[in-house]
């Protein structure tokens, strides 16, 4: 479950900040209502703008309310969060001051966790209960609980102890108060927390990493006849390094060969984002033309915030994917098109065949009757040379004349 992040409210005017509930075991039948509101600050690798120092908090009644501030020392003393940097190893002390400005005692649990990015881009705190590896693992306070009169203060010591096989880096976290009550009315338990953030960075090789990964577009299926529609460009920021980094981003979308580009809105920048965390990226690239082939392109440009405040940019890093933009409508009108002038050309062609076959037999019906007619022709000529020959009994011209008389006798009876 994620928690929201509560700014904190100004010392002088201390502002009741709604709380979230968390589920308790099935067994237990409640609802935990948590309230995180960390004092922001500067960080020793990325700061975030300076907020108020104290923070206050209060339950439903108004009868409740308490502060907690970082104590002040040799480390000044109007800090607005704290922050170390240690090597392996080594140890350092602090104090966190918790003031109850209500009416009753408070009874307060003290503890450190382990801090993390919301969905929101928001900072917060793991809750009581969630195992803590590294700043909520390496801070213990020198109370685990206390109670804190009205109007009172209580300063709450804690050592940072860095162990030896620390990995270099940035690491972020805090120092929470805890007031859990129980709301008859509503049948649940409220736990109210309140705390500091924490930011160590970790002596060694600093290794500053960032990572693109998992690009993704898809555009949206329109009946616009030129395939017009929303395209949604999607990916993963993803902190590879031991530096908590924040990036600048920018996106491109495009047609085949580069044509067809896309106005695609600047993606806000991305929340600061401790090592190993990845951030999810989602931009919706409006009115794309449906041009085929669609081409995102993805470039981060990682930033790094030292402990004295200065940035500095590292290289850009790059992703890209593909997907398709499919104008159906005017797909489906040139599939027709297509189809009448496949048919168009297939009818011509039967046709002239037709009349082709259809000349062909008549040449060869001319043909057939032109032999018919000079075949009678050829066999009379044959008899008469055959009649007319000489030498032969009974052949000579009278007699070859006759016969052809006597033929054609026969041929008109």
């Amino acid at each position: 479950m994620t928690f929201p992040t509560v700014l904190p409210a100004p010392a002088s005017r201390p502002v009741a900040v709604p709380a979230r509930r968390r589920s308790l075991p099935r067994a237990a039948r409640a609802v935990v209502v948590l309230l995180v509101a960390l004092v922001a600050g500067t960080l020793a690798a990325a700061p975030t703008t300076a907020a108020p120092r104290l923070a206050a908090a209060s339950p439903a009644d108004q009868d409740v309310t308490w502060t907690v501030r970082t104590a002040s020392n040799d480390r000044g003393a109007d800090r607005t969060s704290f922050a170390y940097t240690l090597n392996p190893g080594r140890t350092t002390t602090d104090g966190l001051v918790v003031a109850n400005h209500g009416k009753t005692a408070l009874e307060l649990a003290v503890y450190a966790a382990d801090g993390y990015t919301t969905d929101a881009g928001q900072f917060d705190l793991l809750v009581a209960g969630q195992k803590s590896v590294g700043v909520g693992a390496w801070v213990a306070a020198g109370k685990k609980s206390l109670t804190v009169a009205p109007g009172k203060t209580v300063t709450v010591p804690f050592t940072v102890a860095v162990p030896e096989n620390a990995t270099p880096g940035d690491y972020a976290g805090g120092i929470v108060t805890s007031l859990r009550q129980e709301d008859e009315a509503e049948g649940i338990n409220v736990d109210r927390r309140l705390g500091v953030r924490l930011t160590l960075h970790v002596g060694g090789k600093i290794a500053p990493a960032f990572a693109v990964e998992d690009v993704r577009v898809q555009h949206e299926t329109t009946a616009d006849p030129l395939g017009r529609g929303d395209a949604t460009v999607t990916y993963t920021l993803h902190n590879t390094g031991n530096t908590i980094v924040s990036a600048q981003q920018a996106v491109s979308l495009a047609g085949p060969f580069g044509r067809f580009a896309a106005d695609v809105p600047a993606p806000e920048g991305s929340p600061d984002l401790l090592p190993g965390e990845s951030w999810p990226v989602s931009v919706t690239v409006p009115d794309v033309v449906g041009s085929g082939r669609l081409t995102a392109h993805v470039t981060a440009t990682p930033v790094v915030t030292d402990a004295s405040g200065s940035t500095s940019s590292l290289a850009p890093v790059e992703g890209s994917a593909h997907g398709w933009a499919v104008p159906w409508v005017l797909l489906a009108v040139v599939v027709v098109v297509a189809a009448a002038v496949v048919l168009a050309v297939r009818g011509l062609r039967r046709a002239r065949s037709r009349r082709r076959e259809n000349e062909d037999a008549r040449v060869e019906e001319a043909v057939a009757q032109a032999l018919r007619a000079q075949r009678p022709q050829a066999s009379e000529a044959a008899e008469d040379a055959a009649l007319a020959e000489p030498g032969v009994p009974g052949s000579s011209p009278t007699s070859a004349a006759l016969t052809r008389q006597s033929r054609a006798a026969e041929s008109r009876s």
